[in-house]
């Protein structure tokens, strides 16, 4: 049996819990002991972050062999055409080497948090919602995707990571599942047992 806490990481909070600049980070939101985050998400980047206590468990979530699926929200400048989009879903190539398929739409504005602080918009640029999901977890992957074929990402927030949901948890929240799951199986066949949501300790 294991455990592991879902977390809405706000904008601007590092993934790690220490950080010699000063910079906001996981210890101001999560009065936790002995938990790490099972991945990461960018400093400018929102939303789910899952943590836990055991290592076997974040070594599933996380291994590249798992290839669990991750889903994000992004608004991105400008309008991408199905060119652009079908380029996205195919696979891409970016310095550190071709991307995998994607599966990715349109969406419209979806209802989120206001972020503080807000998007600045630029004056005559449209910008549009997209969902992504991908399976990898390269650095700035995201964000490099959508620049790649012109249009850079504004706001970004994950909303999934293989079975596991943001839901309804606001920026600064978080919720514990306990984790039934035999040490031989995969993360996919684990069966959660939710607990309430709990507000951020600050």
């Amino acid at each position: 049996m294991s455990t592991l806490y879902l977390f809405h990481k706000p904008f601007q909070v590092l993934t790690q819990f220490t950080d010699t600049q000063g910079r906001d980070t996981l210890a101001g939101w999560l009065n936790i002991p002995d938990i790490y985050p099972a991945g990461r998400l960018d400093y400018d980047s929102e939303g789910l972050l899952l943590l836990t206590d055991d290592g076997m468990l974040a070594h599933r979530i996380t291994h590249p062999d798992h290839k669990q699926s991750k889903t994000y929200l992004v608004l991105v400048e400008g309008q991408p055409d199905d060119n652009a989009l079908r380029a996205l879903a195919k696979g891409i190539t970016l310095k550190d080497g071709p991307t995998r398929p994607a599966r990715i739409r349109r969406i419209d504005s979806p209802t989120v948090s206001r972020r503080e602080p807000p998007v600045r918009h630029r004056a005559n640029i449209v910008d549009t919602w997209i969902e992504i999901s991908i399976t990898e977890g390269r650095n700035r992957q995201v964000r490099r995707m959508t620049a790649h074929v012109g249009h850079p990402t504004l706001r970004l927030i994950r909303t999934a990571i293989g079975q596991w949901t943001l839901g309804a948890l606001s920026p600064g929240e978080w919720r514990r599942e306990t984790i039934h799951m035999p040490r031989t199986s995969q993360p996919s066949g684990a069966r959660p047992q939710r607990s309430r949501t709990r507000r951020k300790e600050r």
